[in-house]
Order: structure tokens, then C-alpha cells, then sequence
């Protein structure tokens, strides 16, 4: 079995740390640069992020319910997606969907933003849009990353919106100590390329706590942190597991699996399998650092809204939205139909 991982500053990329296997003496492979690997549900947050500019909101109400699909729509066999349980929940919003990692919400999101759309967007993040073939099966993560590209990804999300790359060496000096090189990496927020809406980035950042504090990686809560985000994934058969995950000043990203592709055992997740790893660095580097805030930013709005994802002042949520596509009211009921009925009529 083989692992990796690799963190480093949203702000400018600089390494922190990289380790690119198990042992470098058994192996010279560099899994952090040199695997491509699937990502499984820890690509679905690119997913999502495209949604987003397609008008979609964390209250948006999806249905998980069964799909079938022909070969022609996946490029490949016929596909019938499942859920990890194996079950399906009805009506949820589309931040449930996320911190539930629910298969079928995200392949839902895919089909109505189109996947010729996703695989031109996921581009803003640094991945190869040909290693993302544009099926409906890449909403689950069926195409190919290396770690290093899914460091500078969550990056984005990490440092409200901006592109940086990812370096390893800071300056060369010969012996007197004379500089005969020097990095000169961009910075998040003075001179790098803003690649998504920060308001998008925020609520990213947003319903990946709620991972953290609710969801797949709730495990994570054992750090007594406020300030993680981060998502899991896993691929078919349990061959890769991942966690990657951040805070304000760390991107940490971790994955573990066999070189010749094949399962790590029943149940071994990437919540299982490879979320310790992460917990085990982010537990030493933010030891003693305070806990940081992210702020909302402008133009954005927090609003009451209830289960269905609605406007309701009586609400027992509070979601945040764009202040141009703020939530649903409540809608009347339909001639000969229920309120609940008229609801799930709306659904995507």
C-alpha cells in the first residue's frame, strides 16, 4: 500500500511539506507529482463551485433519487449510480448534498449545468480538462488528478478565490550566502489571477465546514477547530481514498491506495483510510495558531429559510446567498395538491 501527502500556503503556494510515498527507498515514484489518480468525491466542491455560477444556491432543493443512464451519456457502459448507503433520501438541499456526499445530487447538478460546462470550468483550478472527460460521471470524480493539482484547487477555495502555484524552493544561495535565485510567486489578493467570485469561494469554504463539523469528515472535530474545511473522497471499489482539507493558512491534501489499482478493503474510505493522515499533521502545524474567521463578503446576504431550502422568517436555518439570487418564497399550494406535493414538483 502507498500514501502521500503534500501541504502548503494558499496564499502563494510555498510548500510546507511533501512526502510522495511510503518509502523512498522501496519506491522513487512521487505520488504528490507523478500519480494520476481518481478523486472521487473530493472533486465534487469543483462541481459544486460551477453550480454556483449557473445560479444554483446551497438551498436549492435536489432529489436523490435512482438514475439510469446509456453508454452514449457516459461514455462508456450504462450506469446506474448508487449512494454510498445504498439508499436514497428524497428532497434535500443542495448543501446536504455535499456534506452527505450524495451521489445522486451531484450527478443531478452535473446534468442540469451540462458536463460540457464542468470540464471547461474546472479548468480556473489548474486541471487538465482532457484528463476530465465530459460525462455526467466525472460529477463523481471518474477522471484523473495528481495530488499537486488538487493542492493548488483547494487553494482557491482556501484563499477567497485565486490561482497560485504550487513551488518548492524559495532561494538558491552558494557558500558566502549570495542569493543567485529567488521565488517571485504570485500572492492571493495582491497580484494573482482571481479565478472565482469570492462570494463562490466563501460558500465553498462554507459548506465544506459543515463536512468538517456534520458530515463525511466529522472525524475531524477531534482537533477542536472551527476553522477546517476539507472534503473526502473515495473511488469505486474503495481503490483511492482522499482527504483534502484547509485552513485559513494550510492546504493539506492526502491519498492512499496501491500502485496497480485495487481495493484497500471493505469500508476503507477516505474518511478511514486517509483523513487520520491529515489530522495528524494539521494537529502539529496549527498547534498554538488562533482560530481564524472567514468574513462574508459584500454583496452577499444571510437569510432565515426552512427545510424545503425556502424564505421563511419562521425558518430554523440561516443560508447565505449572491444578493442578486437571493432564496425562493414559500409557494402556494397547486389546484389538488398538498404543500409538500407542490414543492417536490419544483425540483430539479
Amino acid at each position: 500500500m502507498e500514501a502521500a501527502f503534500v501541504s502548503a500556503s494558499p496564499r502563494d503556494g510555498a510548500i510546507y511539506a511533501l512526502v510522495g510515498g511510503f518509502d523512498f527507498n522501496r519506491n522513487q515514484f512521487n505520488h504528490i507529482t507523478q500519480a494520476w489518480r481518481q478523486p472521487g468525491s473530493s472533486f465534487k466542491p469543483f462541481i459544486y463551485s460551477a453550480a454556483l455560477e449557473k445560479g444554483f444556491t446551497p438551498a436549492t432543493l435536489i432529489n436523490d433519487a435512482p438514475l439510469k443512464f446509456n453508454a452514449a451519456e457516459t461514455g462508456g457502459e450504462p450506469w446506474e449510480p448508487k449512494n454510498y448507503e445504498g439508499k436514497f433520501e428524497g428532497p434535500m438541499r443542495m448543501r446536504q448534498g455535499l456534506v452527505k456526499s450524495i451521489n445522486l445530487v451531484t450527478v443531478r447538478i452535473m446534468q442540469a449545468i451540462t458536463p460540457l460546462y464542468a470540464q471547461d470550468y474546472i479548468t480556473r483550478f489548474g486541471f487538465d480538462a482532457a484528463r476530465q472527460p465530459p460525462y455526467l460521471t466525472m460529477a463523481l470524480g471518474a477522471g484523473s488528478v495528481t495530488p499537486m493539482q488538487m493542492l493548488a484547487g483547494y487553494s482557491v477555495f482556501a484563499n477567497g478565490g485565486f490561482r497560485v502555484a504550487p513551488y518548492f524552493i524559495r532561494r538558491i544561495e552558494n557558500a558566502k550566502g549570495v542569493i543567485l535565485n529567488e521565488a517571485n510567486p504570485v500572492v492571493a489578493g495582491k497580484n494573482a489571477d482571481q479565478v472565482i467570485d469570492v462570494r463562490n469561494a466563501f460558500t465553498l469554504v462554507n459548506m465544506m465546514q459543515d463536512v468538517v463539523r456534520q458530515g463525511t469528515a466529522s472525524r475531524a472535530m477531534q482537533l477542536g477547530r472551527s476553522d477546517l474545511a476539507g472534503k473526502t473522497g473515495t473511488t469505486s471499489d474503495f481503490e483511492d481514498g482522499w482527504f483534502c482539507g484547509f485552513q485559513p493558512t494550510v492546504v493539506g491534501i492526502t491519498w492512499i491506495g496501491f500502485d496497480t489499482p485495487r481495493s484497500l478493503g471493505d469500508k476503507e474510505t477516505g474518511a478511514r483510510a486517509a483523513l487520520p493522515m491529515w489530522m495528524d499533521y494539521m494537529g502539529t502545524v496549527l498547534k498554538g495558531v488562533p482560530t481564524a474567521a472567514y468574513t462574508r463578503p459584500d454583496n452577499m446576504v444571510a437569510v432565515r429559510i426552512n427545510n424545503n431550502g425556502l424564505r421563511d422568517p419562521n425558518g430554523e436555518l440561516i443560508e447565505y446567498f449572491y444578493r442578486e439570487n437571493p432564496p425562493l418564497e414559500q409557494p402556494a399550494a397547486l389546484p389538488g395538491k398538498s404543500q409538500k406535493e407542490t414543492v417536490k414538483d419544483q425540483l430539479l
